[in-house]
């Protein structure tokens, strides 16, 4: 009977607004001071250090300390990914008839979700791996020896195997559909960075110009 309690604390720790505009600050993957999170969340410091303190404690948050700052990030990916999940359904539940996701053209297309890719373009790629059998369509996916050696002929290096889960699926906020996490997830977002075919824009955005489109859509078939 313990699990009720816990989940109404942390649902109660992230429904405050000004928590969970940290929490979605976060969401790009790196990590901010708390003068930037108090900016993000539109409080006085002493009050983002209180919201801080307790996000911490929950263990929805990490800290560390770099000279004088202490820097927040996300605590791991499954944080991100009910992160992504709740703004989905915020969506969903509007008042507002209007398009799933977010309004910006940009963020609907391509962002970050903590260390992978998002938006339309991750989601087309996640289809086209499951149909070309890169990965299997279970739950959770898992990468096909054919899959590994159209990854090393791309040139996705994945890391060497640890705690974290290889390939796992994250529901997308905007496409309602899944594009893939873990291992994999974070490996594809580096490659793209990597070969230029895009890069970090304001916020979440992963801008891709004309060029990196094609040569996105050139490598992975799609």
């Amino acid at each position: 009977m313990q699990d009720g309690p816990s989940i109404s604390r942390v649902a109660a720790l992230i429904g405050d607004p000004a928590r969970a505009n940290m929490l979605v600050a976060l969401m790009d993957g790196r990590a901010l001071t708390v003068s930037e999170l108090a900016q993000c969340a539109g409080v006085a410091l002493p009050t983002a250090s209180g919201h801080l303190a307790r996000l911490s404690d929950a263990g929805l948050v990490a800290t560390a300390r770099q000279g004088r700052h202490r820097y927040f990030r996300l605590d791991d990916a499954d944080v991100a990914a009910a992160i992504e999940l709740l703004m989905g359904i915020a969506e969903r539940t509007g008042a507002k008839p209007v398009r799933p996701g977010p309004r910006d053209a940009a963020m609907r297309d391509a962002r970050v979700c903590y260390d992978h890719l998002a938006g339309e373009r991750a989601v087309r790629l996640a289809e086209r791996f499951v149909a070309d059998g890169v990965v299997t369509a279970g739950e959770p996916p898992r990468i096909t020896d054919t899959g590994r050696a159209r990854l090393v002929t791309l040139g996705v290096t994945l890391p060497s195997r640890g705690r974290r889960p290889e390939c796992r699926t994250c529901l997308d906020w905007s496409e309602r559909r899944n594009h893939l996490a873990g291992a994999l997830g974070a490996a594809i977002l580096q490659h793209v960075l990597g070969q230029g075919w895009a890069k970090r824009g304001p916020g979440r955005v992963i801008a891709f110009d004309a060029a990196g489109v094609a040569a996105f859509d050139r490598a992975f078939g799609l």
